[in-house]
């Protein structure tokens, strides 16, 4: 980047808080995909008004511009892909600025990281429900900007369900707010909602103003084992058919069993199609033993072979531990995991599992399956040789006829991933091109010069 561009946000900022040294770029030049791309320079505002100063300068030279919270993205959304500057927000616009008790409001910066609100709010009694597999290092920034799940989604919903309210700025340094602090706002349209999911390509995020709800007492954990995915599928939709909401339903199939067992030796059951692990949540005993009473039969009806109900934390803990390590574990497979977030209908499952099944047949491919079917959100997991370029074009190809598989079910390119850059290929497989127009018109609108984030999501 020129001299006198790196002087003018050395005066704007300070020159702590904006660097061009090759150990700050490549810091900054890859998230989770580990794909490299090199800013022209990382800059850390300290504020709101800095924010603004900082893209309204950008606006006017045409200087592109990448928001980042922490890089945990898998899918490039934070990703400099066409040079410019990272706007990182974890150093100084970091705080909860307030925690409102009487409206269950928490109002933060971007880059406080998911796991600090949560434990603020729950130290108070209160609940923060959105929990992605990055809790412990994500920003809300960034879970706002890619609409972040988790596996206590099935009950709870996503990040757009707890954002009331936003502070952000537009490309041409303009501060706007978008919602209200209220349970209702009919007024105007959904600027907030356009926002949540952008990717970071129509603003910056300043201010978020988030729902909370009252923490539950009580949880309790439970497995269930089944001769097959098929069976194991079923038993989710039918289960919250039955009348039960279950904090979280994941899932393993026979593959990510026996790489988790192959690992750790926990005692699973390798013989087993699919495991499914459950949670329920209440204020006493008797509300988690009657939700687990109806899980259990809702099972059984459909060929569950074994039910085990947690009795203590730690049991607790060892029926998740399968889950939470089966992203590691899988890589006995290949070196190079092709990991996709579709999303489906519930009933869908087993059609969705089943054409995955079919596709690892085709190209020879080994496919294994988790994940969060208590909301219809399957990781696939195309293992190849990442040293072998014949194998990485067979997975690739492999993965866009999972794609064209889970739309034509009704479902969805990412369940909580985002498009970022390695997905904008596949855009038209979900999209019409006229909608895709439409989505090109909103951020023409936001951002008439493309210097936000361009290039993500195929826009």
């Amino acid at each position: 980047m020129e001299i006198k561009y790196i002087n003018y946000f050395k005066n704007l900022l300070g020159s702590e808080n904006v660097y061009d040294d090759k150990a700050h770029l490549i810091a900054y030049c890859y998230d989770a995909t580990r794909t490299r791309y090199e800013p022209d320079a990382v800059l850390f505002p300290r504020d709101e008004s800095d924010v603004s100063e900082i893209l309204k300068y950008c606006n006017e030279h045409r200087i592109i511009i990448t928001p980042r919270g922490a890089g945990s993205g898998f899918t490039g959304g934070a990703l400099p892909a066409n040079g410019g500057i990272i706007l990182a927000f974890e150093k100084h616009m970091n705080k909860i600025l307030e925690i409102d008790m009487e409206n269950l409001v928490a109002v933060v910066q971007p880059g406080v990281i998911n796991m600090h609100l949560q434990r603020t709010v729950e130290a108070q009694g209160l609940f923060y429900p959105p929990d992605p597999a990055s809790e412990e290092y994500s920003t809300l920034g960034g879970n706002v900007s890619e609409n972040a799940g988790g596996m206590r989604a099935a009950k709870y919903g996503i990040t757009k369900d707890y954002v009331m309210a936003l502070r952000a700025v537009l490309p041409n340094g303009e501060i706007i707010r978008a919602g209200k602090r209220t349970i209702k706002d009919v007024a105007g349209y959904n600027i907030a909602g356009i926002i949540i999911a952008s990717e970071g390509t129509l603003a910056c995020i300043t201010e978020i103003t988030l729902k909370l709800i009252a923490k539950p007492k009580m949880s309790q954990t439970a497995m269930g084992i089944f001769p097959s995915v098929e069976e194991a599928m079923n038993a989710v939709y039918k289960t919250m058919a039955a009348g039960v909401t279950p904090v979280a339903m994941e899932f393993l199939d026979n593959l990510s069993i026996n790489a988790v067992e192959q690992k750790f030796n926990k005692g699973l059951p390798k013989d087993a199609g699919a495991i499914l692990i459950t949670d329920v949540d209440g204020n006493t005993q008797d509300e988690l033993t009657q939700q687990l009473d109806i899980i259990e039969h809702a099972f059984l009806e459909n060929g569950c072979s074994g039910f085990k109900r947690a009795g203590s934390v730690e049991e607790s803990k060892n029926l998740w531990f399968a889950r939470r390590n089966a992203s590691q574990s899988i890589t006995i497979y290949g070196s190079k995991k092709l990991n996709e977030d579709i999303t489906v209908p519930r009933s869908k499952l087993p059609a969705l599992l089943k054409a995955i099944g079919e596709v690892s047949k085709k190209y020879n491919v080994t496919v294994p399956c988790f994940g969060h079917t208590g909301d219809g959100n399957v990781h696939t997991n195309v293992m190849v040789d990442g040293s072998d370029p014949k194998q990485l074009e067979i997975g690739h190809v492999a993965i866009e006829e999972i794609f064209k598989a889970t739309v034509a079910l009704g479902g969805t390119l990412s369940g909580e991933h985002g498009i970022g850059l390695s997905k904008a290929p596949f855009m038209h497989l979900a999209f019409s091109e006229g909608e895709m127009e439409l989505f090109r018109s909103i951020k023409k609108a936001f951002d008439p010069n493309n210097i936000l984030n361009p290039a993500k999501m195929g826009l």
